[in-house]
């Protein structure tokens, strides 16, 4: 029999929507959880965001303010969506009140705040999911097998980019994130929380890193009322942009290899460059987030002039069987959402972690916090 899980969503942007339908389509891909979530409640300060939210998608309520989701005792589990700098006071709370939480990434502004919502989520005995939707990708999760495996040979090295265009254009709104208070770092806990992540997810812990960053948009314009995503504005006042637009970093593995990881959102031309280049003694192995379902494969003998081979990921790699009979076929962005959201509400059917958890959260915050230090005294800083 399956029993039923009541979810709350606090903060309904972009990604509280992508949260939403995640929970919606559960049944559909994974039939056989024993848990369904049923939306209880949507909590945005937003007015009339919440309201929009609960008719569209068909939550059962709505608040403008989210400690009612920690005091309504048919919540169980809650996604927590909203800005960066919420992610500490409304993880820790939602912990402590008993709730499970699946919080975005990179789960408040520095390490402090994600090691405060991991103390609060393991204090209260209650499971805890973290928004790195990459490493969910099946042709990952099939490349790390394959480095584990040595089919590549021993890693010597690997390229991390995550390049995209998202804040380039001069008129792109002055919210949130681009304040250091409330946004903290910029494309370090954007898009580089993904590359820390992921290099970790791949190659095991990194040892030492130095790291270079730049703000290439000093100034951009403050919206006149609320905004949702990445919002243009024009006309209005002009304002400082406080964090970094780009990162470069050099990473040393307590492996012995060397790594490169690499982010900016203002990169024009770039849309969602997202990807990683490993490679080893034997061979390589590449992959795109534009071409998801794919891996470039490289491994043999012959070493010089060796092939590259491409490689279309079917149902026996990761979670790619609950979504598509054979190889080849596409899977997309919020299919991995779909898969997080299946690992947390597994984690709480179970009472064990699967998939990223907050200790991944943390670990993660403490690579940006590292590269925020070196790149402030342009020295090595070790982990």
């Amino acid at each position: 029999m399956v029993e039923a899980l009541g979810v709350a969503v606090v903060g309904f942007g972009w990604m509280g929507r992508v949260h939403t339908q995640a929970y919606a389509r559960l049944p559909h891909h994974y039939p056989r959880l024993p848990l369904r979530p049923r939306l209880v409640t949507v909590a945005e300060e937003v007015p009339g965001r919440a309201e929009e939210a609960a008719e569209r998608f068909g939550f059962a309520s709505a608040t403008g303010d989210w400690r009612e989701v920690a005091a309504d005792p048919r919540v169980r589990a809650v996604s927590v969506t909203a800005p960066n700098f919420l992610h500490r006071e409304i993880g820790v709370a939602m912990a402590e009140a008993g709730k499970h939480v699946w919080i975005e990434k990179p789960v408040g502004l520095t390490a402090g705040d994600a090691r405060a919502v991991a103390d609060a989520v393991a204090g209260a005995g209650v499971q805890g999911t973290v928004g790195f939707n990459y490493r969910n990708a099946p042709a990952v999760e099939a490349a790390r097998e394959l480095i584990a495996s040595g089919e590549i040979g021993r890693v010597t090295h690997v390229r991390i980019r995550l390049f995209s265009d998202y804040a380039a254009h001069p008129d792109s709104a002055l919210t949130w994130r681009y304040e250091r208070e409330r946004g903290g770092s910029g494309v370090l806990g954007d898009l580089a929380s993904h590359g820390a992540d992921l290099a970790r997810f791949l190659l095991g812990d990194i040892a030492s890193l130095t790291a270079d960053t730049a703000v290439f948009l000093p100034e951009r314009t403050r919206p006149a009322g609320a905004t949702a995503g990445h919002a243009r504005a024009s006309g209005g006042e002009p304002g400082p942009v406080e964090n970094e637009d780009y990162v470069g970093c050099l990473l040393r593995f307590a492996s012995g290899a060397r790594g490169v990881l690499e982010a900016c959102r203002v990169s024009v031309g770039e849309q969602n460059t997202y990807g990683f280049e490993v490679h080893g003694t034997r061979g390589a192995v590449f992959w795109d987030f534009r071409r998801m379902n794919e891996l470039a494969v490289s491994r043999g003998t012959t070493y010089q002039d060796q092939p590259v081979s491409t490689v279309y990921v079917g149902p026996g790699a990761g979670e790619f069987a609950a979504f598509q009979p054979g190889a080849a076929n596409a899977m997309g962005y919020d299919d991995l959402k779909v898969i997080e959201a299946c690992r947390f509400v597994r984690s709480i059917a179970e009472g064990t972690p699967y998939g990223t958890t907050l200790a991944d959260a943390v670990y993660s915050a403490t690579v940006l916090d590292a590269m925020a230090e070196s790149a402030e005294s342009g020295r090595w800083v070790g982990l």
